[in-house]
């Protein structure tokens, strides 16, 4: 196991037992494991969004690919998220702008709306059935954080973007609760069901040619000319790879990409999911059935599902363990939002890990010619992932312009080493927690 950080795997898999998206999804049987030598064009390690829009659009320009996945495909965040996709960069746009300069600070802006245009695109072409909703609320609880919102939404008008912007007794014409001082509504951004999406892009990927091996982590990838990625039964040798795996890459194999791993942090965050309720009451707290996020440090963000379940989101543990008494201490978040939800039992609650980097910046870039890998995507993953893959692809046909974009980007480790990470984080922490409540 990686040295710089615990064990995530044992608290993953218990975070996943009783999910909202995987009880409302037909996988249909399991990919069998990787169990013979394989040569391809490209080896994607990670059957998440990225790496399964990575191997599609290879594929798509001719590449033969093989995808291996440790567990399921999106077993991790892609089919685990709040489903919210989103606009922009968790970063704001300020690390592009202070680093790339402001003709390719727009330019990754483009990019972004490009990533939701992208989503839309793919449902269409391949048939995705995934529960696509458009409309993004966003919401302020004071009037300090009243005024970044509104900072916030008047650029995002300077950019081109519809903003219906509320406060005081306006608020409750976007949103059905007392809590928020102000709320701005924009239609680019959305939400969808993440699980149905990330099986909807695997069958695309393997209609387009795709060999995709679940169960079949890779322990071990040799460098050079051609890369073999290992695992326990079987390998694949490569002119190219993607590491797609994200924080949970370091847990099979600490020694296939140990110069990125300490760039991005794993964060749990944890969602819970109600019974149905009726459409009245689901179109009164939240008109329109847009995603709503609050803009606290400490974020809560919720939704209906299809079937009007509320997803409600939010808490974060920077320490790998699952806090405790999680579905008691999420039902008081969602009814401190929405009283009327009080006597609405709680069906699911689940959640699992995402990556972080430090400027909350997208990681993207090269371990030597021919090996290329995702992570950093921080929260805004959903759409962001799908463009990665995108860019990655153009990258491996001689066509890095897009790319190298992200790829200029600096990025840090975290502090702290192996010892004091979690301990500096999670007083960090502490101290954004405080700052919320002002």
């Amino acid at each position: 196991m990686s040295a710089w950080r615990p064990s995530l795997l044992g608290s993953d898999t218990q975070l996943n037992q009783r999910s909202y998206y995987e009880a409302s999804v037909q996988r249909g049987p399991a990919r069998p494991p990787l169990q013979e030598h394989l040569r391809a064009d490209a080896v994607v390690i990670g059957a998440g969004f990225s790496g399964l829009s990575a191997a599609l659009e290879m594929a798509q320009r001719g590449l033969s690919v093989v995808v291996l996945e440790a567990d399921r495909i999106g077993s991790g965040a892609s089919g685990r998220n709040g489903g919210q996709a989103i606009v922009g960069y968790a970063s704001g746009q300020g690390p592009f702008e202070s680093q790339l300069g402001p003709n390719e600070a727009s330019r990754a802006w483009a990019m972004s709306l490009e990533a939701i245009e992208l989503i839309d695109r793919r449902i269409a072409e391949h048939g995705i059935d995934c529960d696509r909703a458009f409309g993004y609320v966003y919401v302020a609880d004071s009037a300090r954080k009243a005024t970044a919102l509104r900072a916030e939404m008047d650029d995002l008008a300077e950019r081109g973007m519809a903003i219906d912007w509320a406060e005081g007794d306006d608020v409750g014409r976007l949103i059905g609760t007392r809590r928020y001082v102000a709320a701005a509504r924009e239609n680019r951004s959305g939400h969808l069901h993440p699980l149905k999406y990330a099986l909807g892009l695997a069958r695309a990927a393997e209609a387009a040619g795709v060999r995709i091996f679940e169960r079949s982590a890779v322990t071990a990838l040799q460098r050079g000319d051609t890369l073999v990625a290992r695992t326990a039964q079987g390998q694949v040798s490569a002119r190219f790879g993607v590491l797609a795996g994200n924080c949970m890459l370091a847990e099979h194999g600490p020694a296939v990409a140990p110069e990125i791993a300490p760039r991005i942090m794993p964060v749990g965050t944890y969602i819970i999911g109600t019974a149905p309720v009726d459409a009245a009451l689901a179109d009164r707290l939240i008109p329109g059935n847009a995603a709503v996020c609050d803009n606290n440090f400490v974020l809560d963000y919720f939704r209906f599902s299809a079937e009007r379940r509320m997803l409600f989101g939010g808490r974060v543990s920077y320490t790998t363990r699952t806090p405790p008494n999680l579905q008691a201490t999420m039902r008081e978040r969602m009814c401190a939002v929405f009283p009327e939800l009080r006597g609405v039992p709680v069906d699911h609650v689940w959640g699992g890990f995402v990556d972080i980097s430090m400027n909350r910046a997208p990681d993207f870039g090269r371990l030597g010619p021919n090996l290329y890998y995702l992570q950093g995507f921080s929260g805004h993953g959903v759409a962001l992932t799908g463009l990665a893959g995108q860019l990655v692809a153009e990258a491996v046909i001689g066509q890095a312009g897009r790319f190298d974009v992200f790829a200029r980007l600096r990025h840090r480790r975290f502090p702290g080493g192996p010892l004091l990470r979690t301990p500096s984080l999670a007083l960090g922490m502490l101290w954004h927690r405080l700052r919320d409540v002002v």
